[in-house]
């Protein structure tokens, strides 16, 4: 299958600063690749770098096999980009926000008039279409936004923080409006980190840190790196945390990490249901009184950990 997006050994450095640091990235034409990694790893300098928006230090790339550099130009026609942020206009109409974007397209009056309204009826926004977009919500804005990114009908589309800010149900809503642009042959490099967009909407995950990809799979392949399956347990006493940590230390096949707040701990773990069993025989012995336990798979977030050494961020987003 060819490569819709090739990158071999990006650079892209702010003054001391490296933001990309030999960047290798292959993403398959009609598939969706999520990148994930904490704020500041390169996620977004390397979509900028692959709009045409920042000129790499080192290193190649190609879209939808046109250079970045070479064939900026002509690549602007055949791509998509939705930043972080919504970029409409809020005193226009949404009509007007897709009627715009045509123009600039050069896609002349008339064509441009007939493609908005085709997208507002594919974003369900057919009723706010002729409505000033300081009106709409922020999920109706994502939507409106997402559109704009389709008006030259780029197949290749790039989603910088795309559910960023917006409620469960709006996120959820957008991601339905992804799977059918990828239903419908689009290529899409997707940065987020939310670990359950990743999951479902993602054939391929590559983790990104300090502008290096450093691991690269399904959902299930990285599940797999991390292995085992995880102990969590939420204590009666939060005081006993320390004395439970010191009574699962020899059960654990990693770090156990510790919640104070919510009482909680997850002990990386193999073995089965038995571990569970020897587990609580374990803090039994110490009086250690549990409220809730149950024994899990690996989650996204666990790899996110194992792999970076924190916790995703999702509030915040990266300027790098």
């Amino acid at each position: 299958m060819a490569h819709a997006i090739l990158a071999e050994g990006l650079v892209k450095r702010y003054g001391s600063i490296v933001a990309l640091d030999g960047l290798d990235l292959e993403v398959e034409e009609g598939t969706v690749m999520a990148l994930l990694g904490p704020n500041g790893a390169g996620k977004t300098t390397a979509v900028r770098v692959f709009t045409t928006l920042l000129p790499p230090d080192g290193g190649k790339a190609t879209v939808a096999g046109l250079d970045v550099v070479a064939d900026a130009r002509q690549l602007r026609k055949q791509i998509g980009v939705s930043g972080q942020y919504a970029a409409v206009d809020e005193y226009l109409t949404g009509f007007e926000n897709l009627d715009m974007v045509g123009r600039l397209y050069h896609l002349g009056a008339k064509r441009s008039r007939a493609r908005a309204r085709e997208l507002l009826e594919a974003f369900d926004l057919v009723d706010a279409g002729d409505r000033p977009v300081k009106g709409y919500s922020g999920g109706m804005r994502r939507r409106l936004d997402l559109a704009g990114a389709l008006v030259g009908s780029g197949k290749v589309l790039f989603l910088d923080e795309p559910t960023t800010g917006l409620d469960p149900r709006a996120r959820f809503g957008l991601w339905d409006v992804v799977e059918d642009l990828v239903r419908g042959g689009a290529t899409l490099l997707l940065t987020t980190q939310y670990m359950e967009e990743a999951e479902r909407l993602a054939d391929q995950i590559s983790v990104i840190d300090h502008g290096k990809v450093i691991a690269q799979g399904t959902a299930d392949q990285l599940k797999g790196q991390v292995g085992g399956e995880r102990l969590e347990l939420v204590l009666v006493d939060a005081n006993d945390l320390e004395t439970a940590r010191t009574a699962l230390a020899s059960i654990a096949v990693g770090d156990i990490q510790i919640d104070v707040s919510s009482r909680r701990m997850t002990v990386p773990v193999s073995g089965g249901s038995a571990v569970l069993v020897d587990g609580l025989g374990r803090l039994s012995e110490v009086s250690v009184k549990v409220q809730d336990v149950g024994l899990r798979r690996p989650t996204l977030d666990d790899v996110f950990l194992a792999l970076t050494g924190h916790e995703a961020e999702v509030e915040g987003t990266e300027g790098t």
